[in-house]
Order: C-alpha cells, then sequence, then structure tokens
C-alpha cells in the first residue's frame, strides 16, 4: 500500500470556490436580464418599472465584474463545463 498525499493548495481551493459561487450568481444574473427583456417585449411593465429594472440589472452587472477584480477572476473565468451538454455558461448569446 502507498502512502499517497493528495496536496491542497487552500488559496487555489478558496478560488475555486469563489469562482463556483460567482457562476451560478451570474448564471442566475443572465436568466434575470432575459426574464426582464421577455417583460419588456411583452409591453407588460410601465416606463417607470423598466427605467427601475434596466438601473437593477446594471448595478447587478457592475456589482459581478467588482466581484470578479476583487477575487482576481474575469467573467471568462466563470461557467462549468457540463461535458456533452456543453457550457453552463454560454458568452451571453441566449
Amino acid at each position: 500500500m502507498s502512502d499517497a498525499r493528495v496536496d491542497i493548495d487552500p488559496h487555489h481551493a478558496a478560488r475555486d470556490l469563489v469562482s463556483l459561487v460567482l457562476t451560478v450568481i451570474e448564471l442566475l444574473r443572465q436568466l434575470m436580464e432575459r426574464q426582464a427583456i421577455r417583460r419588456i417585449d411583452e409591453g407588460g411593465l410601465s416606463e417607470d418599472q423598466e427605467d427601475a429594472l434596466g438601473t437593477a440589472l446594471m448595478l447587478l452587472d457592475r456589482t459581478m465584474t467588482d466581484l470578479c477584480e476583487q477575487y482576481g477572476l474575469s467573467r471568462s473565468d466563470l461557467g462549468l463545463d457540463l461535458g456533452p451538454l456543453g457550457p453552463l455558461l454560454a458568452d451571453d448569446t441566449w
């Protein structure tokens, strides 16, 4: 029996965890954005609601950028490879 050990760099593990959390948040942000666009296209929102929604989405996008920068990540670092299904986050082309 060999005494094989797995060396785990705590900094790398923490960065991977942050990347995973930010990936989930980015997925939710993209879904919310698409839902907002659908609601606007359907005409179900007033002009004030559209403005408020647009402002909220811009702030959320800016916050995502700030969080990525804070942890030394870029948006292209986010995502999961789902094998035959492809990447979890496409380059914003849904």
